[in-house]
């Protein structure tokens, strides 16, 4: 379905000529979304009845794990797009808001920097074209099984990244930012690369389901007198190590985690927040999918020697609780303190996944699909914050030093100061979602860190928890400057004199005698400056992504089971 679509997309941005029907781009590509996640949903039963299906000689695999983040992946796909699939204002007058209206009646008014029709985001028709590419790349790499296939898998995702950083063409700060990704992306390409051209040399196989038979197998190996002519008598279970090792390497630059994650704030906050929103979710959920596998697969051996691949990743979790948390105290920037914030929550989710057990899985499942969750809204609110502020002036001379306000409008914390007295709904809700991140109870934030740090203390892991629980505390002191920037200070935003007693005029229309050349005029409307609101498509999906974040102790069942359910398959045979 994505791949036909794309195909469509390819021909039809060959042949237009109007740039602005960018907007007509994004709502197909939402449809195909919501399409492909329905058909991955009707397919789910094959997957049900047994382990999983080989795909294409066994290049990829369908499981209900990957089933499961195929529609996860769609699902927030789609909503990001809603952030270049519809405008972002719109008006509202109350007398013709009701449904009855809505269907008989067309409300049309003439000033299109009212709902910015001309916006930046709404020029570039390659935009959801790009955005499906890297779709496909992700849900690649979920199912893939062979070592082509993540390559190839990997690198369609990363190029489709690297494009969409630097598609602001008149952006110096998106392309210097596209360039840094770039660099260290294909630096880390190499790490994958060579840790796969090692895994062959050493294995004789591409397949993974081979190379998860060949680390079993040298289990056996090293119980065996090297004496007798057993079938691995030519094979050192350290070769692989050492490849997984290095793979893991190039893995680790992909989700910027620590000490491979100083590309990621600079990227984060140079290029526009529409596109910091898709880079920031939707790369991580595939490669951590992909981990998931191949972690469980090659852990469970004992090699000759004590420290595995997979110390490593618990290496990286430590570094990234420490440094997200340590460089987050010291910024001043909001998207770069994101930044800093995912690298700590990187470490959590690393955590849960070099444990291994069935607990631990699941707090991993749980941790990533929250994360992602809070993350978006987290992003979309402050995206809605900018659109919301379009009318208001902020003569502060670190506001008016900003480059690249129009794609970025929120870039500092102290922008959000007073913030609460101008859009109190608003507010109130990057307050919600900034608690979850802290891991404040009840939101399911905290049932997430919950998780995983009771698993880490079954395996017994005392350090690493004890770290990952002082860390949770220091890094509430950056989330808390937010919320007092917001709360505690009066606004220094003040309405801009051109907006001072202006009237906006609207026409009604009958829909029934809507045309170009003759349009009935049923009635003419002066509207003000407060009919101006943020349109449904935000606000819609803020609220529903709020209350998933404040609700989720009312209705726990439907996430936990889902990621019980997902670990137990993985651990049953």
């Amino acid at each position: 379905m994505i791949i036909f679509s794309i195909l469509f997309l390819l021909l039809s941005n060959a042949v237009t000529l109007r740039r602005d029907k960018s907007i007509l781009y994004s709502r197909v590509a939402i449809i195909v979304l919501l399409y492909s996640s329905l058909i991955t949903m009707a397919s789910c039963y094959l997957t049900n009845l047994d382990r999983g299906i080989g795909l294409y000689g066994g290049l990829f695999h369908a499981t209900s794990t990957t089933h499961i983040f195929h529609i996860f992946i769609f699902l927030i796909s789609a909503i990001i797009l809603q952030l270049t699939g519809f405008y972002p204002r719109k008006v509202w007058v109350s007398d013709y808001s009701w449904i009855s209206k809505l269907c008989f009646y067309n409300f049309v008014y003439y000033r299109t920097k009212i709902v910015d029709k001309m916006g930046e985001q709404f020029k570039i028709i390659e935009y959801p074209l790009i955005i499906l590419f890297i779709i496909t790349g992700a849900t690649f790499l979920v199912s893939t099984s062979d070592l082509v296939s993540i390559f190839l898998s990997i690198e369609l995702q990363s190029y489709g990244l690297y494009l969409l950083s630097t598609l602001y063409r008149n952006s110096e700060l998106a392309t210097s930012g596209g360039l840094t990704y770039f660099l260290l992306g294909g630096l880390s390409s190499c790490f994958i690369l060579l840790g796969t051209s090692l895994l062959y040399a050493n294995s004789g196989t591409t397949n993974l389901d081979g190379l998860y038979i060949i680390t079993s197998l040298s289990e056996i190996d090293t119980a065996l007198d090297y004496n007798t002519n057993n079938i691995l008598y030519w094979y050192k279970s350290h070769y692989i190590n050492f490849a997984l090792l290095i793979l893991s390497v190039g893995f680790l630059f992909k989700v910027s985690a620590a000490p491979f994650h100083f590309w990621s704030p600079d990227v984060y906050d140079a290029i526009p927040t529409i596109v910091t929103t898709f880079v920031a979710i939707v790369a991580k959920i595939s490669i951590f999918i992909f981990l998931l596998e191949l972690v469980h697969y090659t852990s469970n051996t004992l090699f000759t020697f004590e420290f595995t691949w997979t110390s490593s990743l618990l290496v990286s979790s430590l570094l990234s609780l420490i440094v997200g948390t340590v460089l987050g105290l010291t910024q001043f920037r909001i998207k770069r303190l994101f930044a800093y914030s995912t690298i700590s929550h990187v470490g959590f989710i690393l955590l849960a996944l070099s444990i291994n057990s069935i607990e631990s899985i699941q707090a991993f499942i749980f941790y990533l699909i929250q994360y992602s969750i809070s993350n978006l809204n987290a992003f979309i609110i402050l995206i809605s914050i900018g659109y919301s502020l379009y009318y208001y002036i902020n003569k502060s001379k670190e506001y008016i030093e900003l480059q690249d306000k129009k794609n970025s409008p929120i870039q500092l914390i102290s922008q959000l100061k007073g913030y609460f007295y101008i859009n109190p709904f608003l507010a109130l809700s990057l307050t919600i979602t900034i608690f979850s991140f802290v891991g404040i109870p009840p939101l399911i934030g905290f049932f997430a860190k919950q998780m995983v740090l009771s698993a880490a203390l079954d395996s017994g892991y005392v350090f690493l928890t004890l770290i990952a629980i002082l860390t949770s505390v220091i890094s509430a002191v950056y989330y808390l400057n937010i919320i007092k920037e917001i709360f505690f200070y009066k606004p220094f935003y003040k309405v801009s004199s051109v907006f001072n007693n202006i009237d906006f005029h609207a026409n009604i229309i009958p829909r029934l005698h809507t045309s170009h050349k003759n349009n009935v005029i049923f009635k003419k409307l002066t509207f003000k400056l407060n009919n101006i609101t943020l349109s449904s498509s935000l606000t819609i999906t803020i609220s529903i992504l709020t209350l998933i974040i404040i609700l989720f102790i009312f209705v726990p069942e439907y996430i936990l089971n889902l990621a019980n359910i997902l670990a137990l398959i993985l651990f049953n045979p």
